[in-house]
């Protein structure tokens, strides 16, 4: 059995993800909204088709993450993820000199591959797995970091964009990411790579002793006493069970459209709120700033996620939560005045950065950590899709109704849809 990682070798891979997801996320997914207006006053494409050459990748990260999901439990990070970095690196120089739309869309069509190999999913597969009873601290650590990936990339394209091309400055970053995340991968995510067995192994241990003395406070939504959980903030370890069982009940069927429709208006959103603050009137600075605030945004709502573990169970957290997304979403469309407009959008990040938390402890919540990488990988391969759907589908509801503003309102109508699910989405013995 190899022997776990020391606490500097935990460390130091969390550094390591904290920063190549900042790198990641910034380059692959926050330049696109700041670049899209120009992209399309550039070259005469239809920003509708533009959106959809993006979507059309993030939906191949979601069909791939599948069985990127089952080599994380095999054999861990470190191969997939600096692969997948060193390719992400020339689909962003392939969709920086496309000479049409056609290759723009096989660029970003294999950048979908790279994406589904160093965005979230994989980093929180090994966190999970390395850090084993102590992943919620972890995993907290890693978002609060890689919420900042807007915050930084989205100004930073704006001013790239001020003294180069769109296509300068997808090479920019496209170096930007090579510098850093495939040397970061690579040594950063060294280590023997636990069994699943061995995690599970420890947090029963940690279970059985913690279940001679529970504490008083810990109540299910019943009543009843919930397992302990040894990560201190509410995302007790549950017992092991059949994954084709669990894929198949409601509670999972009803996870995946909840964070499905929930996901899909926040990244609608995210995608289409430089456009819709340009439509008020707003500079492109000003509005990738504002994006960029949503991102400080979402390192805030993270921040206050250990508070609502203790306050809340999983089932009334995931509904609060859901229902902010879909609330914000809504103020987006009352507001007019730029301040009021980037207020609403840190707000909205807010409630974003709270449901990345949500997805990702997911699984670990409901059914602990035995098959995390293959439940998680069967839950965001539908999540993803829609996911990738949405900056297609919020491109063309603006196209069809006229208006962004009109297409929030759909959004957030979605967002609504979403609660219902949410409360359909835990097993009875989960709190």
């Amino acid at each position: 059995m190899p022997r776990p990682l020391s606490p500097a070798g935990l460390r130091r891979v969390l550094i390591t993800l904290c920063a190549t997801e900042i790198v990641s996320w910034g380059v692959l997914y926050y330049a696109f909204p700041v670049l899209l207006t120009t992209i399309s006053n550039d070259t005469g494409w239809s920003r509708t088709l533009i959106t959809a050459a993006f979507s059309a990748g993030l939906l191949v990260a979601a069909v791939v993450g599948i069985p990127v999901g089952r080599w994380l439990d095999r054999h861990g990070p470190r191969w997939l993820m600096t692969a997948g970095s060193a390719l992400a690196v020339p689909c962003v120089v392939l969709i920086a000199v496309a000479p049409n739309l056609l290759v723009f869309t096989l660029g970003w069509l294999l950048a979908g591959i790279a994406m589904a190999a160093v965005l979230y999913p994989p980093a929180f597969a090994a966190l999970t797995r390395w850090y084993g009873p102590q992943r919620v601290k972890a995993l907290t650590m890693l978002t609060l970091a890689a919420g900042l990936a807007s915050t930084v990339f989205a100004p930073f394209t704006a001013f790239l964009l001020d003294r180069l091309d769109w296509r300068g400055t997808y090479l920019v970053l496209a170096a930007i990411l090579a510098l850093i995340t495939i040397p970061g991968h690579w040594l950063g995510l060294r280590g023997p790579w636990p069994s699943a067995k061995h995690i599970a192994g420890l947090e029963k241990t940690d279970q059985e002793r913690a279940a001679e003395s529970p504490p008083a406070h810990a109540r299910t939504d019943d009543g009843s006493t919930p397992a302990q959980d040894p990560g201190g903030l509410g995302t007790g370890t549950r017992p092991r069970s059949d994954p084709a069982r669990i894929v198949r009940g409601l509670p999972f069927v009803a996870l995946v459209f909840a964070l499905g429709l929930s996901s899909f208006t926040a990244f609608a959103v995210v995608i289409n709120l430089v456009p819709l603050l340009i439509e008020h009137g707003i500079d492109t600075g000003t509005a990738a700033l504002a994006l960029g605030l949503g991102g400080a945004g979402q390192v805030v709502g993270r921040v206050c996620y250990p508070a609502l573990t203790r306050l809340l169970g999983v089932r009334a957290r995931t509904a609060l939560i859901l229902l902010a997304t879909a609330l914000t979403t809504g103020l987006l469309t009352l507001l007019t005045s730029p301040a009021t407009l980037i207020t609403a959008s840190v707000i909205a990040g807010m409630a974003r950065g709270l449901l990345t938390l949500i997805q990702a402890m997911a699984v670990t919540d409901r059914w602990g950590t035995e098959h995390y990488g293959r439940l998680t990988g069967i839950l965001s391969a539908p999540v993803t899709v829609t996911i990738a759907v949405a900056p297609w589908a919020g491109a063309a509801l603006a196209d069809l109704l006229g208006s962004y503003t009109t297409a929030f309102v759909v959004l957030t109508a979605v967002g609504l849809v979403s609660v219902v699910f949410a409360m359909l989405s835990t097993p009875r013995s989960t709190s």
